[in-house]
């Protein structure tokens, strides 16, 4: 399929013929190597069968190696980095999904993909740069790639395994998500620089067709596929009215993911609804969050204010924005609590929003692509959107946790400090009113008789219980 889609954006005839030709052994051998494989499988102890394997293994090797060097010689460095880098892209999204969901084999399997994928960036321009003279140009793109295989690569690969030995004990044992996300970004961030310094030479003539370059949201352009990006439009449609065409199995996906995450939000605004957001920046950031992450997920259900795939990023900007000001907040808070069990709670969860705006960061990159199979458009992009709603719905969770913890250590630290600190805090912590009722019951004639009512004994019960009993009367 990728010989064929190479084939269908070249001009060089030759080139395709040859392509086509390595395309075609390849397929009449496929059956051939899966039957001496069976063979293997069914007589392991068979010397016969296991040197016919190993004809079957280098004749397969040689054609795929053929193969790939036909399809190099029709695709231009450009488009094949502008492909491996969006390929990457998707890959670390993966592995970071996986990660979290304890998928062991997801995880090593997407991990071995952009391994690959970075060794055949990091050779086919070593190879590309011996066509050149040596010179500045050279020297930064070869350093680029010296620095992707030298150190990025060697500490990705160690944080994978890391996660995969964390994961795989018999107790799962804790490590640091953040390590892990930093090194997936730092191959991806590897992959665009270099690709960045590929393209330091070309003319604006060449570049006028790659905004992508200018805007650092990259796309695969073809006859038969197009992915919605930045400003692109397919047939005058943004790409929200493309996700609006998914199929209805991935459209009902996507709507479980949907309802998964509006319960999350209930327990946001059910947790702000109990505060005046007068004085308490904390709700005040934890609202916008939650409705910015609200216009998130509309658009990957072709709904919203958002309309293209640079909207969605400007929208995780402003969240990743908005948590770092909460942040700033509840760290301050955090500093005049002098219960450490409090404290140390709340900084986790501070960590948790930091980890997971940086996941929806990644995931806000979400595509629909359209393929233009036998003259009809299909539509799809159920990865990309499940990942933007897990993502926004683990971090309302991480917000939902941290209100409540900076409520309990600013308990804390008043009780300790006294009016010192009630004259200066970080963020005032005030009930919202109650909507207004009337001071007299009027009850119904037959409810006139005196009612005797048990007291009721006073409790000793905990803040988090407290404020987990307490429900305001609306939400915002």
């Amino acid at each position: 399929q990728v010989a064929n889609l190479a084939c269908s954006i070249s001009n060089n005839e030759e080139g395709v013929k040859l392509v086509r030709m390595a395309a075609t052994q390849i397929d009449s051998l496929c059956p051939q190597v899966i039957n001496a494989a069976l063979t293997l499988a069914a007589r392991p102890q068979s010397k016969v069968a296991q040197d016919n394997m190993d004809v079957f293994k280098d004749q397969w090797e040689k054609q795929v190696r053929v193969l790939t060097e036909a399809v190099d010689d029709i695709t231009s460095v450009d488009d094949f980095l502008s492909v491996s880098e969006n390929h990457i892209l998707e890959d670390v999204n993966k592995c970071v999904i996986a990660l979290q969901e304890g998928d062991v084999d997801t995880l090593d399997r997407t991990a071995g993909a952009i391994r690959g994928r970075a060794a055949r960036v990091i050779h086919i321009i070593n190879a590309e740069m011996e066509n050149y003279e040596t010179g500045v140009y050279t020297e930064k793109v070869l350093e680029a790639t010296k620095l992707l295989s030298e150190t990025v690569m060697p500490r990705f690969a160690e944080q994978v395994e890391v996660a995969i030995e964390a994961l795989s004990a018999n107790v799962p044992q804790p490590f640091e998500e953040n390590e892990f996300i930093d090194a997936s970004r730092l191959v991806y961030d590897g992959v665009r620089d270099i690709r960045k310094a590929v393209l330091m030479i070309r003319t604006p003539e060449e570049l006028e067709d790659d905004s992508d370059f200018e805007q650092e949201d990259y796309d695969v352009r073809s006859r038969t596929s197009v992915q919605t990006e930045d400003d692109q439009l397919i047939a005058g449609q943004s790409a929200r009215a493309i996700m609006a065409q998914l199929p209805q199995e991935e459209k009902a996906k996507i709507a479980e993911q949907v309802e998964i995450f509006h319960q999350e939000k209930s327990k946001l605004d059910a947790e702000v609804a109990k505060w005046d957001d007068s004085g308490n920046d904390i709700i005040v950031l934890a609202k916008q969050m939650c409705m910015i992450m609200m216009e998130m997920t509309d658009f990957t259900r072709g709904k919203g204010p958002l309309k293209n795939t640079s909207d969605v990023i400007n929208a995780a900007k402003k969240i990743a924005e908005a948590g770092s000001r909460m942040d700033k907040l509840a760290r301050a808070v955090a500093d005049q609590c002098p219960d450490s069990a409090c404290k140390q709670d709340l900084l986790a969860y501070l960590q948790r929003i930091a980890l997971y705006c940086h996941q929806l960061n990644i995931c806000s990159k979400v595509k629909a692509e359209v393929q233009n199979l036998g003259g009809e458009l299909i539509v799809s992009g159920l990865d990309s959107a499940t990942s933007l709603i897990q993502a926004a719905k683990n971090l309302m969770n991480a917000v939902v946790l941290t209100v409540k913890a900076s409520y309990v250590a600013s308990t804390k630290y008043q009780k300790v400090y006294g009016t010192a600190a009630v004259n200066s805090p970080v963020v005032s912590w005030k009930m919202k009113a109650p909507e207004k009722k009337p001071l007299v019951k009027r009850e119904k004639p037959e409810e006139y008789q005196t009612r005797v009512r048990r007291g009721s004994q006073k409790k000793h019960i905990s803040p988090v219980q407290a404020l987990s009993e307490f429900k305001a009367m609306d939400s915002f």
